[in-house]
């Protein structure tokens, strides 16, 4: 495996599990606040994270590489409210996509087009993530600061979930 794109792609693995860890605290924080269905949803985007982390790892592992697990910094675990937490989400997911972008762009500066091929279903993933973060952000804005509005998206984020995980 060429080691530049090996070491980008290791990169990318703590990436993956800097977001599973952030998002897990992300649930932690809404459990803690009463936000059961906030608290599921995040526990599962925490899953699918690491997910994307897995699958990264073997495809080094698979292509003659080494999968390097390094440190983690502590997320962040405090946040002022529902729309906090999903804007957090949406900037991270923003972050992510540059990443994916930026390793992407050095697959095909190193000639390795494996790689780069491996790498569209994490571009397509990020579309989803993105515009799933987004739409979210839209529903809290209309939600506001009514209580009954956010008890109603609460409940009712499992279905968005429902409908992000079958696209996986």
């Amino acid at each position: 495996m060429n080691k530049v794109v090996e070491k980008a792609l290791n990169e990318q693995v703590n990436k993956e599990a800097a977001s599973s860890q952030l998002y897990l605290s992300m649930a932690v924080w809404s459990e803690v606040n009463g936000l059961g269905g906030i608290s599921e949803f995040l526990y599962a985007h925490s899953d699918e994270e690491r997910q994307h982390m897995l699958k990264l790892i073997k495809f080094i592992n698979e292509r003659g590489g080494e999968a390097k697990i390094g440190s983690l910094e502590v997320p962040m675990q405090q946040f002022k409210s529902v729309e906090d937490v999903f804007n957090t989400l949406l900037n991270h997911e923003i972050m992510v996509t540059e990443s994916i972008n930026e390793l992407v762009f050095t697959c095909l500066q190193e000639k390795d087009y494996t790689t780069h091929n491996f790498m569209q279903w994490f571009v397509a993933e990020q579309l989803e993530e993105e515009a799933l973060a987004r739409s979210i952000m839209d529903k809290i804005k209309m939600i506001g600061a009514d209580k009954g509005g956010l008890y109603l998206f609460d409940r009712d984020i499992n279905n968005i979930q429902a409908v992000n995980n079958t696209q996986i």
